[in-house]
């Protein structure tokens, strides 16, 4: 790292009971709270000479060192993989991402993503994302489908990245759940981090997390499933799949987070196997709305389920309210 630029920061007494990633943000040039939180994970940040915590709240006085690396250039290979475009400009593109494909390299996975589709579909991405993720400023697991914004240059990724980590991005999902909620609406608000002891999984019980919020709204109600609209205030990994199976109203089709036996337990063999054969989970990126970036223009995009969610809803519909 010694190549790298190193901020040596002293924090003043008007920075007591801060937390240290807000403070970084407001105080580095071009670093957004997520892009601090990375830094604070690679150990690039130390207060005192000790590795902190991304929540430390400062006392005033503590003496930081900040090694911030240069943006690196996307390594991925670019692959011609045919992408459904909404909206793209010299700044960022919107794509509606099918079910299946991962947004990015990572463990295991090196090609066929969103990440190498996206570099011979552009001229260039931002590189702030790192080697691996270039452009990607915010993620839908690789069974969700629907809307995914990427940044094709710093500026723009900075702005976006922002307005995530300050919640003020609009996205809206549509979700098939197990049963009838007892209530048309609600808000579910806690901790989420590693399952204590399934390694791919996360929870709500976790000793250590990060706080998610989700609210969702009943928009149809068909006796063994209804339709669901969430609306999420956080951004958090397996977020809304983890609230709605705590909630006790799991996702149709989630091969990694348990429904209970509700397939199993099904009258409707063929509702049973729409389901299996989904072979995901049964959720859709809707809405998405954000500040462009360089135009401060508020845009809005709105995606219709991919073919297997769309007859699996008109399924439903079609069987009215019965009893599972």
């Amino acid at each position: 790292m010694h190549d790298e630029p190193t901020h040596h920061l002293l924090i003043p007494p008007e920075a007591t009971g801060q937390r240290l990633d807000a403070f970084l943000a407001a105080t580095l040039p071009d670093q957004s709270r997520s892009a601090v939180q990375r830094l604070v994970e690679e150990g690039r940040v130390l207060v005192e000479g000790q590795t902190p915590r991304v929540s430390l709240k400062l006392r005033g006085g503590e003496r930081v060192e900040v090694t911030v690396p240069p943006p690196v250039a996307a390594l991925p290979r670019p692959e011609a993989i045919p992408l459904t475009v909404i909206y793209e400009d010299h700044a960022l593109i919107v794509i509606d991402k099918p079910a299946g494909m991962t947004v990015h390299p990572g463990a295991g996975v090196d090609t066929g993503t969103l990440v190498n589709a996206l570099l011979a579909h552009c001229d260039d991405l931002s590189g702030i994302g790192g080697e691996l993720r270039p452009g990607i400023v915010h993620r839908l697991d690789k069974g969700t489908s629907g809307l995914l914004v990427a940044a094709k240059n710093d500026t723009a990724h900075r702005g976006l990245a922002n307005q995530f980590a300050e919640h003020s991005v609009k996205r809206l999902y549509w979700a098939l759940v197990y049963g009838s909620p007892k209530t048309d609406t609600g808000r579910i608000s806690g901790i989420i981090g590693r399952h204590p002891t399934e390694r791919l999984r996360l929870s709500g019980s976790a000793r250590h997390g990060k706080q998610a919020v989700t609210n969702w709204r009943v928009l149809e109600r068909f006796g063994p499933a209804s339709l669901v609209q969430l609306r999420l205030e956080t951004g958090r990994t397996h977020q809304i799949r983890v609230h709605l199976t705590e909630a006790g109203m799991p996702l149709l089709g989630d091969p990694l987070y348990p429904d209970g036996g509700r397939c199993n337990n099904l009258k409707d063999s063929r509702l049973q196997g729409m389901i299996r054969a989904l072979g995901r989970q049964a959720l859709h990126a809707r809405v998405l709305g954000f500040v462009h970036p360089v135009s401060e223009q508020f845009l809005e995009f709105t995606s219709e389920p991919p073919p297997d969610f769309g007859e699996l809803l008109e399924y439903l519909r079609g069987t009215g309210t019965k009893p599972s």
